[in-house]
């Protein structure tokens, strides 16, 4: 019942037709006042687009990264009646996915304190070793224009197939590594097929299952979809790149070795948690 009352809130909200109005300014308010980068200039822009992820993580060869900062996508569909996929538009002022730095447990080395220390001073020693020198931090960016972006409500409501769709590459920064060293690139992304329903991996990962979520609409329109979950754990990374600078071709090595990379499909995930918000176009532009 709960995936059919999400279908057919999100389904029944495609068909109906956009206004090709156009706002002068981007100050939606009420429960739309988060969506103030909806790419509202788009003139036949379906829906205002917002998802947050508070939680889950990236495994990515040795390295598990516990998303610990919120990540946020946001932007705007183009949707057709013949269609469940919506054309992405990007965000207004260009900050589709955020680049929200993420700590690497254990940093560069992959230190981390004993389980059997007191807990004051494992996190004594664990903020130390994350913050100084060996410590590192992993950013997923954007690596494609923003119309690269795949969504499709349907998928995501029926918890079947691709619901999202991420062209990426992710920065891992530290003063040893320089500003540009990158697993992937623009020319080679990582693209991460996420799943709310159950995932088909290669081994030795197994299947994981996604969720929906549970939807609400607001009272102005907002629909909301809460405690969903995007999976992928079958996507392949490939090795580091640019890290170190002049000495990339000395610590790429270094860096593939120590994160254990490339690390072929069936070896990684990516699991985010947190909440999928749709509003129609027409009613964002109508609360300024």
């Amino acid at each position: 019942m709960k995936k059919l009352f999400i279908a057919t809130t999100l389904v029944a909200a495609m068909l109906v037709p956009a206004s090709q109005a156009l706002a002068s300014s981007h100050h939606p308010t009420g429960e739309f006042s988060h969506l103030g980068e909806c790419p509202l200039s788009h003139p036949a822009l379906t829906f205002c687009l917002y998802a947050e992820s508070n939680d889950g993580y990236f495994t990515i060869g040795k390295k598990n990264v516990p998303l610990k900062n919120p990540v946020i996508l946001q932007g705007g569909l183009e949707v057709n009646e013949e269609e469940t996929e919506g054309v992405f538009v990007g965000a207004e002022n260009g900050d589709t996915l955020s680049k929200t730095p993420q700590t690497v447990p254990g940093g560069l080395l992959g230190v981390e304190a004993p389980t059997w220390w007191p807990i004051w001073l494992r996190n004594l020693f664990n903020e130390y070793i994350n913050k100084g020198l060996t410590g590192v931090t992993a950013t997923v960016e954007l690596a494609a224009p923003a119309s690269s972006i795949l969504v499709d409500p349907e998928a995501l409501a029926n918890e079947e197939g691709t619901a999202l769709s991420l062209p990426v590459k992710i920065k891992l920064s530290n003063a040893f590594l320089g500003n540009n060293c990158y697993l992937g690139s623009n020319s080679k992304p990582i693209t991460i097929d996420f799943t709310t329903g159950e995932t088909s991996p290669p081994p030795p990962n197994e299947p994981i299952h996604g969720s929906a979520g549970e939807a609400t609409i607001g009272e102005m329109g907002l629909i909301t979809l809460s405690g969903g979950a995007f999976v992928n754990n079958s996507f392949a990374a490939p090795g580091a790149n640019g890290c170190g600078g002049l000495f990339s071709f000395l610590i790429d090595p270094f860096v593939n070795s120590l994160v254990g990379l490339p690390s072929p499909a069936g070896t990684n995930a990516a699991v985010l948690e947190g909440k999928f918000q749709l509003a129609f176009a027409e009613l964002v532009r109508a609360s300024e």
